[in-house]
């Protein structure tokens, strides 16, 4: 899967709020006693109507209410990740963390555990670059990578404990997609060092990159920025048992044609 398209092959993500209806059927089919949950019941409907139109900020005050109205309920539980949802949708990462995170504590053996965890994954995976992104292209792999790795945290950790779960084959899919983001991040910050001349830092971020992420795409350039650096150090062994690693591994490399260091995929500010 490129890094540069994170949508191929997985589902999209506007397709959440009808994963999260398939989870409250059982909820709205049990009526409540008193009037409260009666009252509790239509709000959510109301809510539901307002997540799946897209008034998120309407929805967000609802479920709020519903959360309060229906505590320690299903339909309370159901809201709460509804809750999750429209905060994520509003840019509210924060807030959506923190109710999945309470969800988990609070439900640990709720059927939609599988689905939180999924969220958890989907909040942090968020990889919407605002206009500069837009306007310059810039990459997943050129900006921080602490939400990439807690998003690939949530992945594994719901692929580990839910194998079966409908959720699981797009959580593999964004796994995969991360790891090359990550391992692109890594040979990008070797790139940089190397251009600047200091080439034992591009060596150490490089072989950093080839030794967590072998299978990724990126290992071909952080391989020749091993071979590249160890030379400009004089460092002859270390250069050529890089080389025979690029070249067993990579025998059509543009790097052994004499490309330069990032002649494709350039990182947009090209300062360096």
């Amino acid at each position: 899967m490129s890094s540069k398209d994170p949508q191929r092959g997985v589902a999209n993500w506007f397709a959440v709020p009808l994963l999260v209806a398939a989870l409250v059927t059982a909820g709205c089919s049990s009526t409540p006693d008193a009037p409260t949950g009666q009252n509790a019941e239509k709000l959510y409907r109301e809510a539901k109507d307002d997540l799946q139109s897209g008034s998120y900020e309407r929805a967000i005050k609802g479920l709020e209410r519903v959360e309060g109205l229906g505590a320690g309920s299903l339909l309370a539980q159901q809201a709460q990740l509804d809750l999750a949802y429209a905060y994520w949708r509003t840019n509210e990462r924060a807030q959506a963390l923190t109710t999945i995170e309470r969800f988990i504590k609070l439900n640990p053996s709720s059927p939609a555990l599988d689905y939180a965890m999924y969220l958890r994954g989907i909040v942090n995976f968020n990889d919407d670059l605002g206009l500069l992104g837009s306007l310059f292209g810039q990459d997943l792999s050129e900006r921080d990578q602490r939400a990439a790795r807690d998003s690939f945290a949530a992945f594994k950790l719901l692929v580990d404990q839910f194998p079966d779960s409908k959720y699981t084959p797009d959580a593999q899919a964004r796994m995969r997609y991360i790891v090359d983001a990550l391992a692109s991040y890594e040979v990008h910050v070797a790139r940089y060092y190397f251009r600047r001349g200091a080439y034992v830092a591009a060596a150490n971020r490089a072989q950093q990159a080839v030794t967590e992420f072998q299978q990724s795409p990126a290992a071909e350039e952080a391989l020749a920025i091993m071979v590249r650096s160890y030379d400009r150090l004089q460092l002859a062994q270390l250069r050529d048992d890089a080389e025979r690693v690029l070249r067993a591994s990579y025998p059509s490399s543009r790097y052994l044609a004499g490309a330069d260091i990032g002649a494709i995929n350039r990182p947009w500010w090209k300062l360096w």
